[in-house]
């Protein structure tokens, strides 16, 4: 059975002959309820501190599995957006060094062509400089026919010469192949 400050109060006693002081009882008794009063107003007040704790450790807890469970996240968010700048950088990586190569594929087929370009305009340069060099020799022929007094071959006419033609037709085809190409 539980007392209460209050059965501690209305408990009364037998009184009998040569018995305890009464006074003494009832002033011993109203000490224990005060004591009493006092330990039941610590216990429920333990009580309430207990229950505010417990739901304070409850929310810490809580709060705890929240960190812990963000921390997971932000650590999957971190090895994810590595692994996707990663994967990112090999696509660059990849598309640099495919461009690279287009380009120096390029240069080489650019450089082949202007090396044709090249033997092919020297080729025209030592052909106009061969005709060139059977024009003027003709040409001093018949210079040195006309400063001999030797009479020419043929007559001269103011109608120019064959290779005064092919001269002036080799000029012409050199400029229309300058105007044509750019470089």
């Amino acid at each position: 059975m539980k007392l209460t400050p209050l059965d501690i109060r209305k408990q009364e006693f037998k009184k009998v002959m040569r018995g305890y002081d009464t006074v003494e009882v009832d002033t011993f008794l109203e000490m224990l309820v005060g004591e009493f009063e006092s330990v039941l107003k610590e216990q429920k007040d333990s009580r309430e501190r207990i229950v505010e704790l417990e739901t304070q450790l409850k929310d810490y807890r809580q709060i705890e599995k929240t960190l812990q469970q963000t921390l997971l996240q932000a650590q999957e968010a971190t090895g994810k957006t590595y692994e996707t700048a990663r994967r990112e950088a090999e696509v660059i990586l990849r598309e640099a060094e495919g461009r690279a190569a287009g380009i120096i594929e390029q240069a080489n087929s650019d450089l082949i062509r202007l090396n044709g370009d090249l033997a092919q305009l020297q080729g025209r340069r030592e052909s106009v400089i061969g005709r060139l060099r059977v024009l003027l020799n003709s040409e001093l022929e018949v210079l040195k026919t006309f400063e001999g007094g030797e009479k020419p071959s043929h007559k001269p006419s103011a109608s120019p010469t064959r290779e005064a033609l092919v001269f002036e037709d080799i000029l012409k085809s050199l400029d229309e192949e300058r105007s044509q190409k750019t470089y």
